[in-house]
């Protein structure tokens, strides 16, 4: 982060109406992370990756019914791990949530899922049970006892089974996790949360050193993805099992036309972060949440939440990997 003295480093939890839940499967190396939004959210979304698992998206299009989203998944399990949001929907079901239809109260949830079927046990999956058991643990989040989200990173969650740098298979890849980052500027709050999940290599923003991604063949140091990937201009079975998805969340008050270009100037940290970056081996998105109502420019609160967007990027490349710098153990 820019050394500068308007913005402060907070607490996730600081942030009203929002809590955070994760459950996992260490031994599959799989997960579930949700956010959910008490009293509701007004999101839009960015997706510039060209291969994208997700659900409901479409309800945070500008065009769409303008009804508060009442949370957002993030799991692994590619396409079968959407199934988290129907255990989610039953938590929220429960807690009388969800938008009235006359018969029946509907949650609506958001979800997006990596590819995390290389690590652990490819026939493992989140479903709805690990999504409800996700919101049981948000209900702790605000105690001492409560989601371990609130830190700045970790292998839980959604980044359960998160790597990068996978142009040539799991085995010269990196482990990487689930980062978590919020700053202030004023009265307004920014948090982010990010599974990095990423094709390519990872690089600090602020030196520009790489943080995470292609190891070489020999196992010292890393080998450059982008290089590797210009000497395979003719091959077109690119490893296809990534994924960065992620949320910004501020108590600025947007609609839903602003904040999916808030989320599109949050793809600056991406750019920043990752190269390559938003290829058609990836389905990265962003979520953009407004759980408040305080006056905020468009523009500072776009760059604002890309500049917490490159921290949380910055602490899920690191979390994780071994202090030797060594390989991770895949299956």
């Amino acid at each position: 982060m820019r050394n500068t003295d308007l913005i402060e480093e907070i607490s996730i939890t600081e942030m009203e109406r929002l809590r955070i839940g994760n459950a996992q499967d260490q031994e599959a190396q799989t997960g579930v992370t949700v956010l959910l939004f008490d009293g509701g959210a007004s999101v839009g979304v960015d997706i510039s990756g060209g291969g994208p698992a997700s659900r409901e998206t479409p309800l945070t299009s500008p065009v769409t019914a303008d009804n508060p989203i009442n949370a957002i998944v993030l799991s692994g399990g590619s396409a079968y791990g959407l199934a988290a949001a129907d255990g989610v929907m039953r938590y929220l079901e429960e807690h009388g949530i969800g938008y009235e239809t006359g018969f029946a109260k509907v949650p609506l949830v958001c979800q997006s899922c990596i590819y995390d079927l290389g690590l652990g046990r490819a026939d493992v999956r989140p479903d709805a049970k690990m999504g409800y058991a996700a919101c049981v643990d948000a209900e702790q989040y605000l105690s001492s006892e409560g989601s371990d989200a609130t830190g700045l990173c970790d292998s839980l969650g959604a980044g359960t089974g998160a790597a990068v740098g996978k142009l040539c298979g799991m085995e010269r890849a990196t482990k990487t996790g689930l980062g978590v980052c919020a700053f202030s500027l004023g009265e307004l709050k920014i948090a982010a949360i990010v599974v990095l999940n990423a094709l390519g290599d990872v690089f600090d923003p602020e030196n520009g050193q790489k943080v995470a991604g292609l190891r070489a063949a020999d196992g010292v140091g890393f080998s450059d993805t982008c290089e590797e990937l210009y000497r395979l201009t003719q091959r077109t079975d690119l490893f296809t099992g990534n994924t960065t998805i992620g949320a910004v969340i501020t108590n600025g008050k947007f609609s839903k036309a602003e904040l999916t270009k808030i989320a599109s100037m949050t793809r600056n940290a991406y750019a920043r972060c990752i190269r390559p970056v938003g290829t058609l081996a990836d389905g990265d998105t962003i979520y953009a949440a407004s759980v408040g109502d305080v006056p905020a420019d468009i523009n500072v609160t776009g760059t604002l939440a890309a500049d917490v967007m490159a921290e949380a990027i910055r602490r899920a490349a690191s979390c994780t990997r071994d202090s030797d710098g060594s390989r991770m153990q895949t299956r």
